[in-house]
């Protein structure tokens, strides 16, 4: 058994040598005709203008955790970020959706971490999601503890 094990190790090193010298290449591009590097080697202008939203909706979005204290918090849609947060916390923002995105639909979600309830036990943090004032999602962190998420169509 031992050497069947050393020799999938040994394979596996190989190919993972072998796929990893492919990925490169030690011949340079060629350089254009005015001695300066071909288009494919010059970096792209940075544009200082953000993409444009076209056919947009817009939606007030309202992220929500409950409970005192410190906890982690993951959110997304309006902006993301994963920080610990003291507790109670809401960060509110706009939400501009394409024409694609309001087809399909455009995902906004909060993903709180524990905090200790009044039986000492650790539970994830109530959270709740508003679009437009309206709740369209929440969790009271016994029952549901996977977070908040809503999908904003239209």
């Amino acid at each position: 058994m031992r050497s069947t094990t050393t020799g999938m190790m040994t394979l596996c090193a190989a190919a993972a040598a072998v796929l990893l010298t492919g990925c490169g290449s030690d011949t340079p591009e060629p350089a254009a005709a005015n001695g300066k590097p071909a288009a494919s080697q010059s970096p792209a202008p940075a544009s200082s203008a953000p993409a444009a939203k076209t056919g947009g909706a817009t939606h007030e979005v309202t992220l929500e955790v409950g409970g005192t204290g410190k906890t982690a918090v993951m959110y997304s849609g309006i902006g993301s970020g994963f920080e610990t947060q003291t507790l109670p916390w809401t960060k509110s923002g706009t939400a501009e959706l394409t024409a694609a995105e309001q087809k399909v639909g455009y995902l906004v979600s909060v993903v709180p971490g524990t905090i200790t309830a009044a039986d000492g036990k650790l539970v994830s943090a109530p959270c709740t999601i508003k679009v437009d004032g309206k709740v369209v999602a929440e969790s009271d962190g016994v029952k549901n503890s996977k977070g908040c998420s809503y999908i904003i169509k239209q």
